[in-house]
């Protein structure tokens, strides 16, 4: 895990050079050459990019990585960028990028949002205010304030003795498989969410629900949240739309096609269950 402080409030003065997450649209700023890196991509590192960037808006302090100062802030998706710099999606960066700096620009992106997506008040529709003391927008007449969206999701390993439940999303190419996941509703608990995303989308009945572990996913704000199950009853049943194929699997018939353990919870609990289900000899 990365050494990360969190902070609203920017320091007064500083001299060493910060962090800056620059995006254009949902693509993220780099250096078009990332040779002078050891081959990974960086976002800027300059004390002060707002003299070079004067077409900057929308300027976040996000807080410091290891005592460095970090900021986040955009560009219109029409300005024509010079030859060394290039866009890339956070997707396309998983690998390409450190795991701190792709972290914070997740983080970056989700703050990035928030302040597009409220510009209004959704009460009263007043052009609301950044307050002083907390990540928030507050509307000057009404005084509602509106924070950072976070989305939660579960995410779920579903076991029947040595097979693992597997499903290929409609949105997913031919041969994909993933575990399961859906989205939270209000009023349910975690657990209560697994339950029924599983039987929504294949029809089966889970017991022994235990938590796995987290991992922000900023496409664009969730939470994915990790669980593994037991089978308790049913046959598999497609009646949700996403899902356009569902299959147990074992070990050695689990698809080559999948999510990669190092960069999402759905590869690393997929790893999880081959681990658990495999024999040395």
């Amino acid at each position: 895990m990365f050494s990360f402080d969190s902070s609203v409030k920017e320091p007064e003065a500083f001299e060493q050079p910060a962090w800056w997450y620059l995006f254009q649209g949902h693509r993220l700023l780099v250096h078009a050459d990332p040779s002078e890196t050891n081959s990974l991509y960086q976002p800027f590192y300059e004390a002060d990019i707002r003299s070079n960037w004067p077409e900057i808006k929308r300027i976040h302090f996000l807080g410091a990585k290891d005592s460095t100062p970090c900021y986040v802030a955009e560009i219109d998706r029409d300005l024509t960028l010079p030859a060394e710099v290039k866009t890339m999606s956070l997707r396309r960066l998983f690998g390409q990028m450190s795991k701190t700096h792709l972290g914070i620009a997740g983080r970056a992106i989700q703050i990035l949002n928030w302040d597009r997506n409220h510009q209004y008040c959704g009460r009263c529709g007043t052009l609301t205010t950044i307050t002083d003391d907390d990540r928030a927008k507050e509307c000057p007449s009404c005084k509602l304030r509106a924070y950072p969206r976070l989305s939660p999701a579960v995410i779920m390993a579903v076991t029947h003795g040595e097979k693992l439940l597997l499903g290929r999303s409609s949105r997913h190419p031919q041969g994909f498989y993933s575990v399961l996941a859906g989205f939270a509703e209000p009023g349910e608990t975690l657990e209560e969410t697994v339950t029924r995303e599983v039987f929504e989308e294949v029809g089966l009945d889970v017991k022994n629900i235990r938590y796995f572990g987290s991992q922000p996913w900023p496409f664009p704000d969730s939470l994915m949240i990790g669980f593994t199950c037991e089978y308790a009853s049913g046959d598999i049943s497609l009646t949700d739309s996403e899902i356009s194929e569902a299959e147990w699997y074992s070990v050695d018939e689990i698809p080559a096609a999948r999510p990669p353990a190092e960069i999402s919870i759905a590869g690393q609990l997929i790893d999880w269950f081959i681990a658990n289900n495999t024999i040395d000899r």
